[in-house]
């Protein structure tokens, strides 16, 4: 099984099927990414979100962007929380709660069920590469977008963590194909498609790991990662402590976002 291929469907539902390795993932670089402001919140803080919007998330998982913007919401006069996953959905709501005005629906971005024209606003933040066909769901999106709204993509970038851990693993060729679908650094070309202004925005982050056993529950989580997993877990530690100095494991994020009109 190939490490971060976008042919590898099976392994991809198979890691969101349930939100115990989202949770376990979102834990991990809560913990230990070295920007303490958040992804989250940094993502959150770039949306223009007005009072009376109808607002679109695809990919919602399990919420975790809203937690804590209840003012935000409050602000909708409609946001729809939408993913593939039924257990994902069940998860948002539970961490979320029942409001007037959101509503949770199982939907594939590239045959959306809303009318042209719904929504202010769209957000789809680290799903666009997990995507069959890119370009209908881009063109999916600008469809149910109202003229002069504005869709906010969140991604990461090829110069990441995983790829480091690839080296440290020597793990190439075959075994190793990232998932480079949908990018920071080929994004932009990407969703000029279907956007004619868009803009890049970088989140400056690392990871600053203190405590070994967490990376390993980390890479356990990744089903993607099979190669990794197929070693026994003291093989993992022994390569991953090669790599510590002064009692902690540094790795680069590689993160961001597009705006696009």
């Amino acid at each position: 099984m190939k490490i971060g291929s976008s042919n590898d469907s099976a392994a991809v539902k198979e890691q969101y099927a349930t939100s115990k390795g989202l949770d376990t993932r979102i834990t991990f670089h809560d913990k230990y990414s070295t920007n303490k402001l958040g992804y989250s919140l940094w993502l959150i803080s770039n949306y223009d979100i007005r009072e009376g919007m109808k607002v679109l998330e695809l990919g919602c998982g399990t919420g975790t962007l809203w937690l804590g913007h209840d003012e935000l919401i409050a602000k909708c006069d409609k946001l729809v929380l939408t993913d593939l996953s039924e257990g994902m959905l069940e998860k948002a709501k539970g961490n979320l709660g029942e409001k007037d005005n959101v509503e949770y629906r199982i939907e594939d971005i590239q045959n959306l069920s809303f009318d042209d024209e719904v929504f202010d606003v769209v957000i789809a933040n680290a799903m666009l590469y997990h995507v069959p066909n890119l370009n209908k769901a881009l063109s999916e999106v600008r469809r149910v977008l109202k003229k002069g709204g504005v869709f906010y993509c969140a991604t990461f970038g090829e110069n990441n963590f995983v790829d480091r851990l690839a080296e440290w693993f020597k793990i190439s060729g075959e075994e190793f194909n990232p998932n480079h679908n949908f990018t920071m650094q080929n994004g932009a070309e990407k969703l000029h498609i279907a956007f004619d202004d868009v803009t890049p925005l970088f989140y400056e982050d690392s990871l600053h790991i203190t405590e070994l056993e967490d990376l390993v529950t980390y890479l356990r989580s990744l089903a993607t990662f099979k190669t990794v997993l197929d070693l026994p877990e003291q093989k993992i530690r022994d390569i991953l402590l090669e790599h510590e100095v002064g009692g902690a494991v540094d790795l680069p994020k590689d993160y961001g976002m597009f705006i696009c009109r």
